[in-house]
């Protein structure tokens, strides 16, 4: 058994050895695309002031949840800002927004595909249950061995933590239509793309909207992980005060996070019940 266990690190590390000196070149386009994305993102975050950004944000807000939730989440945002914080806070949501999109990217139509498609849904089922049980940080060493310490690093780790909600949710929502419906679209002589758009999407989209709620959560926990790859923003800054024992700059990056956290996910799960 030792040996097995022996053979198969051996293996592992060669492939990693052998992928990092013949593959360097897809790797360095990868985490070039990446990085690109995550600056674009950052770019037009830190564009406008803080307050501008706070006062669309509350006004966004006052429009999906009322009043006090508007005046609160501008007033958190320009918390942030008074802690000295801003930048790591838009660096912050630059990755979370950069991984979120990717990770939406693959997994909403991969979770249409297993919702339409029960063998596919099969096959996924046991990876995604692998994803979700190995613990988030895993995902970062492959990382770090092919792309080194950066933001695209983080990005990756995210991504792949982000995925699964959003796919078992998408799947979901599209298997659970209901079954008269599907008859009368039949009996209307509906196509298959009628059928998809019409019936089967409408149907879904409450439990799509929970999966990118969901996707948006386990990006936020993952970032913070990843501060220790050289990712940026608060999850670093969290590190860094960890590691000169700086616990009033850990307790005010832990409080910025919060309020990104809390906007995000009111406002997406308010956008779900709209829905």
């Amino acid at each position: 058994m030792e040996s097995f266990v022996t053979a198969f690190d051996t293996t592992v590390d060669d492939a990693l050895f052998w992928l990092s000196d013949h593959a360097a070149f897809v790797f360095d386009g990868i985490r070039a695309l990446l990085e690109g994305l995550y600056d674009g993102i950052l770019w037009l975050l830190m564009l406008p002031p803080f307050w501008v950004v706070a006062v669309i944000s509350g006004l966004i807000g006052w429009r999906v949840l009322g009043t006090g939730f508007g005046v609160v989440g501008a007033l958190g945002l320009i918390a942030c800002a008074a802690m000295g914080l801003w930048p790591e806070t838009m660096s912050t949501l630059a990755l979370v927004v950069a991984a979120t999109a990717i990770a939406l990217a693959v997994g909403l139509p991969l979770g249409v595909l297993a919702g339409l498609i029960p063998r596919l849904d099969g096959a996924l089922t046991p990876a995604l249950d692998l994803i979700q049980t190995l613990p988030p940080y895993i995902y970062l060493l492959p990382a770090i061995a092919l792309m080194g310490y950066g933001p695209a690093t983080a990005l990756i780790a995210t991504v792949i933590v982000a995925m699964p909600p959003a796919i078992r949710l998408t799947s979901l929502g599209i298997r659970q239509t209901r079954t008269e419906f599907l008859e009368l679209g039949d009996a209307v002589g509906a196509s298959r793309a009628q059928m998809f758009f019409k019936i089967r999407l409408p149907f879904a989209v409450p439990s799509i909207m929970a999966g990118i709620n969901q996707s948006l959560m386990m990006a936020f926990g993952m970032v913070v992980i990843a501060g220790f790859v050289g990712s940026g923003g608060l999850g670093e800054t969290i590190y860094s005060a960890i590691r000169t024992l700086d616990i009033a700059t850990s307790i005010n990056a832990s409080i910025a996070i919060v309020v990104l956290t809390m906007l995000l996910d009111r406002m997406t799960q308010a956008a779900a019940r709209t829905k």
